[in-house]
């Protein structure tokens, strides 16, 4: 929970980016629950400074921060709740995280949604947990897209009629909808699981039961329409 004053914020979030400054200073860029928010720490980068520790890269954080005269933050305090060990360890983990936390920033950019930082959350979290890479980053795109108000139409084709059950469907690039098609990549089960990655926790995405065969189609479906 993120506490607030006028002048000072006590907040959890993640680092976005980190940029030397100084002789001892780091320019901070950290998502939380109020939105983007560029931070100087102060002699960060000493052997002994007490912020370093409560600073780093992939790490769900715990921040003071305190607004002067300046248009950066400063911060005041800060601790690390939990480290994500786990996902350094692994390269395409760690390159896939640093994709979540560049388009993190770049959608922060226009708005301060709190929901922002609940998907980076979830998606540093259970990648750090041993998710399935495709899963983490289908999950991931398909919610920014709906944060960003982009939402992917998944109950209606491209002539207004509800999606069937019984029917097949193929993406029309061009409409940017489903369009019914015989023999068609898209059926119910597919259509059914973006439906719930769309509106369910990562956590609870990963439990769900489906044939491979219908992940890879889905996980196909993300990369070319989201």
């Amino acid at each position: 929970m993120s506490k607030n004053t006028s002048d000072t914020i006590r907040t959890r979030g993640y680092v976005l980016r980190r940029t030397n400054y100084g002789e001892a200073d780091r320019i901070l860029n950290i998502i939380t629950p109020m939105g983007k928010i560029s931070a100087i720490a102060k002699s960060a980068r000493k052997e002994k400074s007490r912020l370093a520790g409560g600073i780093e890269m992939f790490s769900l954080i715990d921040v003071n921060l305190h607004k002067g005269k300046s248009d950066l933050w400063t911060v005041t305090g800060a601790k690390m709740l939990d480290h994500y060990g786990n996902l350094v360890k692994d390269f395409q983990s760690m390159e896939l995280a640093s994709l979540i936390l560049k388009k993190i920033s770049a959608a922060a950019e226009g708005t301060d949604d709190a929901e922002l930082f609940e998907v980076t959350h979830q998606s540093l979290c259970e990648l750090n947990h041993g998710a399935r890479e495709e899963l983490v980053k289908s999950w991931f795109l398909i919610n920014l897209k709906r944060v960003m108000g982009e939402e992917v139409n998944l109950y209606r084709d491209i002539n207004g009629e509800k999606l069937a059950s019984e029917k097949q469907y193929e993406w029309n690039v061009g409409e940017s909808g489903f369009e019914e098609k015989n023999g068609g990549h898209y059926s119910a089960n597919e259509i059914k699981l973006l439906r719930i990655m769309g509106s369910s926790k990562l956590a609870v995405v990963r439990r769900v039961k489906a044939d491979d065969v219908v992940w890879e189609r889905v996980f196909n479906f993300v990369k070319v329409v989201v």
